[in-house]
């Protein structure tokens, strides 16, 4: 299996809008559940739930700090999911370009006949 291992808890954490709203607010620097919760219109054990399944996968990092908990994204994480995905990306991008050959090659034949 290999990256299915990692890689299949991110791809599901990153399945729910409301936990890629939550990634998206801490790319603009740390917070707290509290204020992760406010533009989401959510309980804070629903948000709570959502920032567990965050850091279970990886994708977010929390400290300690006094009587709060900060929490802010994990590049690691998301450099395992830019790391799966460059894979396919240079599979596409190969086969663009054997397809680029191949037409120019059929144009250059088309042109001397």
């Amino acid at each position: 299996m290999g990256d299915g291992d990692t890689i299949g808890p991110i791809f599901s954490a990153l399945a729910d809008p409301t936990r890629r709203a939550i990634l998206a607010q801490l790319a603009g620097g740390e917070a707290t559940v509290n204020e992760l919760a406010e533009p989401l219109e959510m309980t804070l054990p629903n948000v709570s739930k959502h920032v567990k399944v965050l850091l279970d996968a990886g994708l977010i990092l929390q400290r300690k700090d006094a009587q709060r908990r900060p929490c802010r994204l994990n590049p690691e994480g998301l450099k395992q999911v830019e790391a799966w995905s460059r894979r396919y990306i240079d599979e596409w991008e190969e086969s663009f370009q054997r397809l680029d050959a191949l037409l120019a090659e059929i144009s250059v034949q088309a042109e001397g006949n």
